[in-house]
């Protein structure tokens, strides 16, 4: 690592600490011409899968147009930044565990949401609505209707089961 402020080869890590919400290592240097401190940043570069798209196309994982999106349904929420943070960092596990070079839109969609139907009901309504494309209200209702019902009723049956065991 070069020095910055003389440009000497010859630095050396003082010490090193893992900052693991941002999956990279903050560095703390000295360089041994000079004697100047200095901090550096080592972020790890992980590959996401490309999103195949409902026609065909395909493009680059975006966490920002995802991120855009999930503002959008959370807005006058009581969901903060941290949260939808979290719910991100989350699908992003799950994506990477997928581990494929590819992932649906559909995929990544349902991930998103059975996050977002965690956190905020409310939100994973808004993004449902313009995740989903839905031709007409009364489609959209029988649609949410069914989606929440099904979650329901697995979720009876998985009491049900706690239960008897």
């Amino acid at each position: 690592m070069h020095c910055p402020s003389c440009n000497a080869q010859d630095t050396r890590v003082i010490d090193s600490r893992m900052l693991v919400e941002e999956n990279s290592v903050r560095r703390r240097r000295k360089c041994d011409a000079c004697e100047t401190r200095f901090t550096t940043y080592e972020n790890i570069q992980i590959q996401m899968p490309l999103i195949v798209k409902k026609d065909g196309r395909r493009e680059a994982y975006n966490r920002e147009k995802i991120m855009k999106g999930l503002n959008k349904a959370c807005q006058k929420r009581n969901v903060s930044t941290d949260q939808i943070n979290q719910l991100l960092n989350s699908v992003e596990r799950s994506l990477l565990e997928i581990s494929r070079t590819e992932v649906r839109a559909r995929d990544l969609g349902e991930i998103i949401m059975d996050r977002l139907k965690e956190l905020d009901r409310v939100a994973y309504v808004r993004y449902a609505s313009f995740y989903w494309d839905f031709k007409d209200i009364e489609e959209f209702v029988y649609g949410l209707k069914n989606k929440l019902h099904s979650v329901k009723s697995i979720s009876d049956k998985g009491d049900k089961r706690d239960i008897q065991h």
